[in-house]
């Protein structure tokens, strides 16, 4: 489908001349003639601006969403208003480890086709609870559309936005939506998303409806969040391309190191070649900084393996501190057995008198 004739029919959504609705980081929107479209009609976009305006099925699906999203909220009396981002505040919870243009390379195309084309889709808002400080001033709390609320501030201009009054429910499942129809979270934003959910208190299906995840996935969601501390994870940032099994894997280096892991990341995050790095390059070098040194100190391991030659449990030494630990797929009803013999066992070893062996008499 031509842009041109996207474009009515968005507008026809409407019935006038409402501001049709646009993937949020897409450039300035111009008429593409089709290919049978006889010379001097309109100029044929150039490369580039194609490529901003992401011409896509996907895309496309989400303008007429948009627009019959907006056209319902008409429908409901819902009108569109220009409000001064001054009065706006962000969301209590932040879903975004984003550091504008330096994590977000798209946000500085959002703010140069918001510049150009002006604010194709408004944000929705909330009228903000109010605290004795707040009485008789009139401020709004953001369900969605931060990075244009952002984008707007950087240009100085006031930002188009939906009123609508929402609970705390309602708004973190509105929240939650726009960014799995819009500009997907990694997996890390949504594990803090989450956490900081399930921490304030919501249920953990209205967490699941959310982020339209199954239980499974929440609990992952949620280990890794606990796993990796949140100053860290914050020095990070988003790292898109490090997805579950590299976040697991550094929540484990944390967890299972020799206690020094803290330092060692305070160390390699302070550095300004870190600071300077792209958020995966981040990750990359906290996991490889963690990864080499528990290298060097890595404790003596023996495997104990099955008959068919797989191992079901591995004996580490370190030092005169002995660990033993069994693969997850062990029944734990050996390990209860071999617990309770091992008492046995080392209370006849004491008996026969090798207590001095011990190092005790």
């Amino acid at each position: 489908m031509a842009s041109r004739d996207r474009k009515n029919s968005i507008k026809a959504l409407f019935g006038g001349d409402i501001l049709p609705a646009t993937n949020e980081p897409a450039a300035e929107i111009r008429s593409i003639p089709a290919a049978n479209e006889p010379a001097g009609g309109p100029t044929r976009a150039s490369s580039g601006a194609v490529k901003a305006m992401g011409l896509t099925l996907s895309s496309i699906t989400r303008e007429a969403e948009e627009a019959r999203v907006l056209r319902q909220a008409l429908q409901e009396g819902e009108r569109i208003v220009s409000l001064d981002t001054d009065k706006i505040d962000a969301s209590f919870v932040n879903d975004r480890l984003s550091d504008e243009e330096r994590d977000d390379p798209d946000f500085l195309v959002l703010v140069e086709s918001m510049r150009e084309s002006g604010q194709q889709v408004p944000i929705l808002v909330r009228p903000a609870p109010k605290d004795g400080a707040d009485e008789g001033r009139e401020r709004y709390q953001v369900a969605y559309g931060h990075r244009r609320l952002r984008a707007a501030r950087r240009l100085g201009q006031p930002v188009k936005a939906i009123i609508k009054t929402l609970s705390d429910d309602e708004l973190v499942l509105a929240q939650g939506k726009e960014n799995a129809e819009r500009r997907n979270l990694s997996f890390i934003e949504r594990a803090l998303f989450a956490h900081t959910l399930v921490g304030r208190g919501f249920e953990r299906k209205l967490v699941c409806d959310a982020l339209a995840v199954q239980k499974s996935e929440l609990s992952r969601l949620l280990q890794v969040a606990e796993a990796v501390p949140s100053r860290f994870v914050r020095d990070i940032g988003p790292a898109p391309k490090a997805g579950r099994e590299r976040w697991m894997a550094l929540g484990a280096l944390f967890q299972n190191g020799n206690g020094v892991e803290i330092e060692k990341a305070e160390d390699e995050t302070s550095g300004e070649r870190f600071r300077n790095a792209p958020s995966d390059e981040r990750f990359q070098m906290l996991f490889d900084r963690l990864m080499r040194r528990t290298a060097k100190t890595a404790p003596e391991s023996e495997a104990l393996t099955r008959p068919d030659g797989g191992v079901f449990a591995r004996i580490e030494r370190k030092g005169k501190a002995v660990r033993i630990a069994f693969t997850p797929d062990v029944d734990s009803a050996f390990i209860d057995a071999l617990t309770a013999r091992m008492k046995d066992d080392y209370a006849a070893f004491l008996a026969a008198g090798n207590g001095a062996k011990t190092g005790k008499s």
